[in-house]
């Protein structure tokens, strides 16, 4: 009598293919001393902004997403030259982000699909993250980026300088505990209901000392036990509520987060829900935001923008020698001459709160 035998695993799993290990990928590209010393003295510069030790502005700022090297190097150049024209009052940090949630399905970037072409070659995506963040930081150019996999910063967290958990991840336990043990400084979004709530019981949470499970550097499942990370910080970014970026909506955050004894530190999104994932609108909401921070408003330590190099976004996917050089295929981004003028327009505007530190000082 023949017994059938039923299978209980991998029923809907159609390939496991098994990754490099972190250190492999570390000896293969690794980091040099002047890469460490340099993202070391980006995360203080960004943790004395978060704890009032320092009151430039950040501003985390770039494409929504890199999906062509070439055209985020040449952002990267135009961006590093404009920083240091500004560097005494605002502190540019660029968007280098490799990963995208989705509500549903689309490209999730490039780590996930490199060769956008649907094929998932995340060995190649995990090495060209890697080499391109040691490119920045080799520039000379404070990086920031999401991190969404809780396995990826095993690969590129050491050449991160600030990274966020996002709204559609800030209440995973996952994330938390993942972020207890990251390096750098960490900006927790407000949920996708525009909750502020879930975001500062993450700041709460990731503080905290966690165990939980996850990869060694050889690439083997282990159980990692940290310290909690002290450095992390609050990201309003408008939800399904509406924005969050005007006056009542920071004081109502700043009193939240001093009623749980957090650090009222608040950087704002001047993209996503905050407007409405309209380019055009990101301008008057970072003129906004800046402005709260000029008439007092101490809890404001940055703001996030999207930009590129051209304006808007376009369809994805098709063909890759259809797409336009320098544009996004994820969120619609404003361009690089409306970034410039906004960031010197800032620069501008920021003197009295410097020359009001410079004050208190002597």
């Amino acid at each position: 009598m023949q017994t059938h035998v039923h299978k209980v695993i991998d029923v809907n799993v159609v390939d496991n293919a098994v990754l490099p290990a972190p250190e492999y990928m570390g000896r293969e590209l690794p980091r040099t001393d002047s890469q460490a010393a340099f993202t070391a003295r980006a995360r203080q510069e960004i943790q004395r902004i978060i704890f009032g030790d320092d009151r430039r502005l950040i501003l985390i700022v770039g494409p929504c997403s890199i999906h062509d090297l070439d055209a985020g190097m040449e952002y990267a150049e135009r961006l590093h030259s404009l920083a240091q024209r500004v560097a005494d009052r605002l502190l540019l940090v660029m968007r280098v982000y490799f990963e995208k949630p989705r509500s549903t399905v689309g490209w999730k970037g490039l780590i996930m699909d490199p060769h956008l072409d649907g094929t998932h070659d995340i060995p190649a995506g995990l090495k060209s993250a890697r080499h391109f963040l040691s490119q920045i930081v080799d520039l000379g150019v404070p990086t920031a980026t999401e991190l969404l996999d809780p396995i990826t910063p095993q690969y590129i967290a050491d050449l991160v300088c600030w990274s966020a958990i996002g709204a559609r991840t800030v209440e995973s336990q996952t994330h938390r505990q993942m972020a207890s043990g990251l390096s750098m400084p960490l900006g927790f979004k407000n949920s996708t209901s525009g909750s502020v709530d879930a975001a500062i019981n993450a700041v709460k949470a990731a503080g905290q000392p966690q165990t939980f499970l996850g990869i060694s550097q050889q690439g083997l499942a282990s159980a990692v036990t940290t310290r909690g990370n002290p450095n992390c910080h609050l990201v309003l970014r408008g939800g399904a509520s509406g924005p969050n970026f005007g006056p009542v909506a920071v004081a109502s955050a700043e009193e939240a987060l001093i009623r749980n004894n957090l650090i009222p530190a608040i950087m704002v999104d001047c993209s996503h829900d905050n407007s409405g994932k309209d380019h055009l609108r990101s301008p008057e909401i970072f003129r906004d935001v800046l402005n709260q921070a000029l008439q007092g408003r101490e809890s404001i330590i940055g703001l996030l923008l999207e930009s590129n190099l051209v304006a808007g976004s376009q369809a994805f996917p098709q063909p890759k020698s259809d797409l336009v050089y320098g544009q996004s295929i994820t969120d619609p981004c404003v361009d690089w001459s409306t970034t410039e003028a906004l960031i010197l327009e800032g620069y501008n505007a920021l003197e009295p709160r410097m020359v009001e530190k410079a004050n208190l000082v002597t």
